[in-house]
């Protein structure tokens, strides 16, 4: 087993800031949306953002276009995007496998427990593409937006 392909390209956070990202998309079929605003209703750095975009995009899971009136898109419907399929897209790196794995030396003893750890951050990471497969940004967006609609009824009163 090669020990490097257990490894991840990207950092967690990217993964909770792309949900994030296409559940605003998602909401009431956004046309198009330009990366500075959503990094503001995020929050969040807009060149981090726009990197994470990119890679949404290079997945096919968004659709861009660029200009002054440009912006990103959901590529299909929020109902058949899983959150797996981001997360296989993002190709996340769990910090629990990594630092599991970087605690095996580079004695024989620590290369044949860094390949028994491998093995084993393999099947948890199978269990949790397979977790990840039962929702969808649907979902999260009318959970999202049904809390935020019952905040602003609750103020009303």
């Amino acid at each position: 087993m090669n020990p490097e392909k257990c490894i991840g390209t990207h950092h967690p956070r990217w993964f909770g800031l792309a949900l994030q990202a296409l559940v605003i998309l998602s909401k009431n079929e956004v046309q198009k949306c330009p990366s500075v605003e959503l990094a503001a209703q995020l929050q969040s750095e807009p060149t981090q953002l726009r990197r994470i975009l990119a890679t949404l995009a290079k997945g096919d899971i968004l659709e861009t276009q660029e200009g002054r009136d440009g912006g990103y898109r959901l590529k299909r419907s929020a109902d058949t995007i899983t959150l797996a399929d981001v997360y296989k897209v993002l190709q996340v790196s769990d910090p629990l496998s990594s630092g599991i794995k970087e605690t095996a030396g580079t004695h024989p003893f620590g290369i044949e427990m860094k390949s028994i750890f491998c093995e084993l951050t393999s099947e948890m990471d199978r269990s949790l593409v397979e977790t990840l497969s039962k929702y969808t940004i649907g979902q999260l967006s009318h959970r999202a937006f049904s809390c935020e609609s019952q905040r602003v009824d609750e103020l009303k009163v």
